[in-house]
């Protein structure tokens, strides 16, 4: 339950006061001062900063629906992710009469979490529903899924990003955006044209390659005619195969009508986007086939597997040797939901550190009175309120290019904010559960809490869809291939300017170090590509909530990361900054 800050020092002396020799038989002392769980709770209504974002960015008309969805998730949902990751998904290659059925089976609480996200339309409502503020309302409610599990939104994100991509072959668009979009969900081991709703996966890393799809040996060769829409056979194997249950999988393969423009040597071709069904048309099981699950760390709700393809069925996607800009898009979308996924951790870790801090005593005061404590939690609301801002800045710049009034300089913004916010929230996102689970203490690191799943979880977003190195380099390639691509980015910072001397400060030396930059080598600039990353993400956080944002939060925001080398810690947030205002939009106890 959640406790009110102007109540918890007077429950904590309550409880002090308990008389332990009056303990039950059999017991030794009666339990106090140790706060009960933050569930039930609604998620939507008690956090402040979601909400001002979302109203900020047009998508003040779904807020009955997130409303609702903030009640499950604070409830149920919560309940069923401790469910599904202590009963994770089992592989079962045949069945028992000894069939083959590459099947994953998941418990029913993943079923419940599935089922729930794609009726509240989680993979489909900008595209089903598009207006003003749908893909804002659409990242507030995958915000809060992932608050309950993350490894759900795994399908659920590919789903999602799957129809960009899609779209570049209109014939197999109009049979599968339909299922793609419906707000069903059937988890049987059915062909997909059985199905009034099906959910996508992706398998495009090898073994050899990893982030350089490029070095993929995977090849398809034409059943008939060759081009896309037309239907392949694919043999090669996948590293990592993502929601093996999904109704089918973008995949890439080198084909041979694009050797010609194929890398010299390779005698391959380049790279074609693939839809790999996981039945055929016909109704027969597609040659697909999974070596095994993999046991990872995180994201343990979720399965993802290692398969081989042994001449399985496939649609071609988009243009011969045009696969890596057709999924491109996919894989832009997959990143711009890493970003609000682990945003999301964050704010998960940070309400339970909020919810257990508030009603916990040490030393003779409740926690939430000790000035450190206070600045720990407060610098942590900062961090988080930060990662949100720019993720919804990000969302409302989808709005902006799906209503097609995106300008052209609006275009430019964008093509660099995706690869900043997916290197640097996903980055702070382990650090900051750290110190979450630190602010609890030693009942954080017990498995009955929380903290240790989003730990775990934690690190993957930084690692799947393109590493931080990836990211990087992406940021140098963008600015490379278009440098008004920068001109822009760094325009839309400036919007403040005259909001403090450091700010201004801070701006003129970036422009200064990327115009130096220009200058440098390849190399040598690569060497850097992480330094400038960051100050450019620093100056992206600062600047959209000095516009956005709520002025406690900005001026904590400059002050400490701009103003200053940011420290190494939280709870460094300056002296002179007003903390009480900060925390107080943490968990919003006002709200029926």
């Amino acid at each position: 339950m959640l406790i009110h800050m102007s109540k918890a020092s007077s429950t904590s002396s309550k409880s002090e006061k308990t008389d332990t020799t009056s303990a039950p038989a059999g017991e030794t002392h009666r339990v106090f001062n140790q706060p009960g769980p933050l569930d039930p709770y609604n998620a939507y209504r008690a956090d402040t900063p979601l909400q001002e974002w979302v109203q900020r960015f047009s998508a003040r008309w779904f807020e009955g629906e997130l409303h609702d969805y903030g009640a499950r998730v604070g409830g149920d949902l919560v309940q069923a992710g401790f469910h599904a990751n202590s009963n994770p998904p089992v592989f079962h290659s045949h069945d028992r009469f000894g069939h083959r059925i590459d099947e994953v089976r998941y418990h029913d609480s993943y079923h419940e979490l599935m089922k729930t996200a794609i009726e509240a339309m989680h993979p489909a409502l900008p595209w089903a529903k598009p207006q003003p503020g749908s893909h804002v309302a659409r990242a507030a409610l995958a915000y809060l899924h992932t608050q309950a599990d993350p490894g759900s939104g795994c399908p659920l994100t590919m789903t999602f990003a799957s129809v960009p991509a899609l779209k570049h072959q209109p014939d197999i668009a109009s049979l599968w955006l339909p299922k793609i979009t419906a707000p069903h969900y059937n988890p049987d081991n059915i062909p997909y044209f059985e199905k009034s709703g099906v959910t996508i996966g992706m398998a495009m890393t090898e073994k050899q390659g990893g982030s350089d799809v490029q070095a993929n040996t995977t090849t398809a060769r034409p059943l008939g005619g060759e081009g896309g829409g037309k239907e392949y056979a694919v043999t090669g194997h996948k590293w990592f195969c993502s929601a093996p249950m999904c109704d089918a999988f973008m995949v890439l393969a080198h084909t041979p009508a694009s050797r010609e423009s194929g890398s010299a040597g390779s005698g391959r071709g380049t790279l074609s986007c693939f839809l790999m069904p996981r039945w055929k048309p016909d109704g027969s099981k597609n040659s697909m086939f999974f070596q095994r699950i993999k046991n990872k760390m995180g994201n343990v709700s979720n399965a993802s597997g290692e398969v081989e393809f042994r001449d399985a069925f496939a649609w071609m996607i988009g243009e011969p040797g045009r696969g890596v800009p057709t999924i491109i898009q996919m894989v832009s979308m997959t990143r711009f939901d890493c970003m609000i996924g682990s945003a999301a951790i964050m704010r998960q870790a940070l309400s339970q550190a909020f919810h257990h801090t508030a009603g916990r005593n040490a030393f003779g005061r409740n926690l939430h009175q000790q000035p450190l404590m206070r600045n720990v939690l407060a610098d942590l609301a900062v961090e988080s309120e930060a990662a949100l801002a720019v993720t919804m800045r990000c969302a409302h710049s989808l709005d902006l290019q799906q209503s097609g009034e995106m300008s052209p300089r609006e275009k430019k913004y964008a093509r660099l904010a995706t690869a900043l916010g997916k290197y640097w929230i996903c980055k702070r996102s382990a650090g900051f559960t750290a110190e979450c689970m630190e602010s609890i203490g030693g009942v954080g690191v017990v498995e009955d809490n929380m903290l240790p799943r989003l730990y775990r979880e934690s690190p993957v977003n930084a690692i799947w869809e393109g590493s931080g190195n990836i990211q990087c380099l992406d940021v140098l390639r963008a600015i490379d291939r278009d440098p008004e691509v920068l001109a822009v980015f760094l325009g839309e910072l400036k919007h403040p300017i005259g909001y403090s001397a450091g700010f201004d400060s801070f701006l003129r030396e970036l422009e200064e170090e990327f115009s130096t930059a220009a200058n440098t080598k390849r190399e040598t600039l690569e060497l850097k590509a992480r330094y400038l990353t960051e100050k450019l993400v620093l100056a992206w956080q600062a600047s959209t909530l000095i516009q956005y944002g709520d002025p406690h939060v900005a001026e904590a925001f400059v002050e400490s990361r701009i103003h200053r080398t940011p420290m190494q810690q939280y709870g460094t947030l300056p002296g002179h900054i007003e903390l009480q205002p900060i925390l107080d939009r943490v968990l919003n106890r006002d709200q029926p």
